[in-house]
């Protein structure tokens, strides 16, 4: 579907405004001035919601429209995107490689690599997709050792660009292993974030750079803390990142850099001008969100490109567009919904889980909202592509006990940290919880409870409880930690194949799947303020 088209001078009033104080607002653009296009975090060459929202078509819009004013566009992306997606199960991410190229061809495009970049275990995904990249890969505390020197030399360190007579510095980074990277031989990575930023810096500055700015994949509070190496190099104008998967912003002062993030999938990306005035340091004129939506017409070109894969995945899987099932109401599993709060669809799949071991089912499950990666609405006609894109990655199930006590230590690790769009919030099965985000990070659980003939009770922390999680859980991921003297059963039942059993035995039987969320009987309740109750 195609959306009108707007005007550059449109697209500028759609800017939400998120400037840094320290940024000269109503100085006006230069004409040849230099932009910024930042995104980061995107696992679908088109749009979501429905079409709605985001898509690289959009993107390539807005910087065609950047470039008709005059200025000078350079593309940054702050990593993930070679998986996980229902493509790159096919493909190893080679779709999202074409879709750069098309946009290297537009702007320069530099990108850093993000932890999914290295989700297979041998390189030889990431082989191919460096030798196929027209577009720049960046790092400065990582290095790619596949054993093919194009690829292992392709990697730019210290990375400096020309904007006229000016200079342009970049440092990348991206995260460790012990941060919720993957541990790959093939891309050894040094954990001194702010150590290796500010040596690349340094190096910047001996070559010397007018600007120099950071590209990474790393937690916010790591960005926001090697923003503070400009109270040393002024010079450092602002950080932008990913593996966020909403938009965060952290304003600069006169001793810390700005920091932006913008939103998966392109559904909001970042807009930054900067000037270069004739009697000082660069300035940030004006640094803004722009979203992505049906008022920004998709780039007629970028289209050929995505219909051109589309066509490619339904000639692989020709039953994608099979309806399966029926959404008795719209089941919302948008990652602004399923990473942060209760969900229709999490509901749906989490409920699953808990029989399958057979019967009884067991007391309780949780599944992080990392596992689903569909972010969009399920309504209507539920196709065998909405299960296909739930699931990037594989599945499997095991099933444990747990003490009541042990089960609230797994669960804090759901609620920890800052910050919004955790892919290790938990959706939930068998019980309810209430958190106070205001509490310590590993006391934040305030009540717990599972439904008994009388109503709710709490978990007896001394009790037993049969537990089934998904395996990439109890192995570690996203941070949860299981005793290890609770063994659990050889991974079993992948959760995708039991979702769309119960899809199809509904269709059977005429019967729609899903509920709305219940307000009046939540299953998650996160306490905003001292005042509230856990369940009313």
């Amino acid at each position: 579907m195609k959306h009108r088209k707007l005007c550059a001078t449109t697209l500028t009033f759609l800017f939400i405004a998120a400037c840094a104080p320290y940024a000269t607002q109503t100085e006006d653009l230069q004409t040849e001035g230099l932009t910024f296009i930042h995104l980061n975090d995107t696992y679908r060459i088109g749009a979501v919601e429905s079409g709605q929202a985001g898509g690289f078509g959009r993107v390539v819009s807005v910087v065609r429209d950047a470039k008709q004013q005059g200025r000078d566009v350079r593309i940054l992306h702050g990593g993930d995107f070679l998986y996980p997606s229902l493509e790159s199960q096919l493909w190893d991410g080679q779709q999202m490689v074409d879709a750069f190229n098309y946009m290297d061809n537009v702007a320069p495009m530099y990108v850093v690599a993000g932890n999914h970049e290295f989700d297979r275990r041998t390189p030889e995904h990431l082989i191919d997709a460096v030798r196929q990249s027209q577009f720049d890969w960046l790092g400065d505390n990582y290095d790619f050792d596949t054993d093919d020197e194009q690829v292992d030399t392709a990697l730019r360190r210290a990375f400096v660009f020309e904007h006229g007579d000016k200079k342009i510095g970049i440092f990348a980074l991206t995260l460790h292993a012990d941060d919720g990277g993957n541990d790959r031989a093939y891309v050894p990575t040094d954990i001194n974030y702010k150590n290796i930023a500010e040596q690349t810096i340094q190096s910047l500055e001996k070559q010397n750079v007018d600007l120099i700015i950071g590209l990474t994949h790393l937690h916010m509070w790591q960005d926001v803390d090697i923003a503070t190496l400009k109270a040393r190099h002024p010079r450092l104008l602002f950080i932008v990142g990913g593996h966020e998967h909403e938009p965060e912003h952290s304003p600069a002062t006169e001793n810390r850099a700005a920091v932006m993030k913008g939103a998966s999938n392109a559904r909001v990306i970042w807009r930054i001008d900067v000037n270069f005035p004739d009697d000082g340091l660069p300035v940030i004129v004006q640094s803004s969100m722009l979203e992505m939506d049906e008022r920004i017409e998709s780039d007629g070109g970028y289209d050929e490109v995505e219909d051109k894969w589309r066509r490619q995945l339904l000639e692989k899987f020709p039953f994608l567009t099979a309806t399966v099932g029926e959404a008795s109401v719209p089941l919302d599993a948008r990652e602004v919904t399923i990473r942060n709060r209760e969900s229709s669809w999490g509901n749906f799949v989490v409920d699953q889980m808990r029989g399958a071991f057979g019967e009884p089912p067991v007391d309780f499950a949780f599944i992080n909202s990392g596992t689903l990666r569909i972010d969009d609405f399920i309504s209507g006609d539920i196709r065998f592509e909405d299960i296909g894109r739930t699931f990037g990655f594989s599945s499997f199930l095991r099933y444990l006990s747990l003490s009541g006590r042990e089960f609230r230590q797994v669960l804090e690790a759901g609620y920890r940290g800052a910050g919004p769009s955790k892919g290790y919030f938990p959706q939930v099965s068998g019980f309810r919880i209430c958190v106070n985000r205001a509490n310590t990070s590993g006391e934040r659980i305030v009540s717990m409870q599972r439904p008994t003939e009388d109503g709710w009770a709490e978990i007896d922390d001394a009790a037993e409880y049969t537990v089934v999680v998904p395996d990439y859980v109890y192995r570690g991921g996203d941070g949860y930690e299981f005793p290890e003297h609770r063994q659990a059963s050889r991974p079993g039942s992948e959760l995708k194949y039991l979702v769309l059993d119960a899809i199809m035995v509904a269709q059977a039987q005429g019967q729609k799947v899903g509920a709305p969320v219940d307000p009046a009987n939540p299953r998650i309740v996160v306490l905003n303020g001292p005042d509230d109750d856990c369940f009313r």
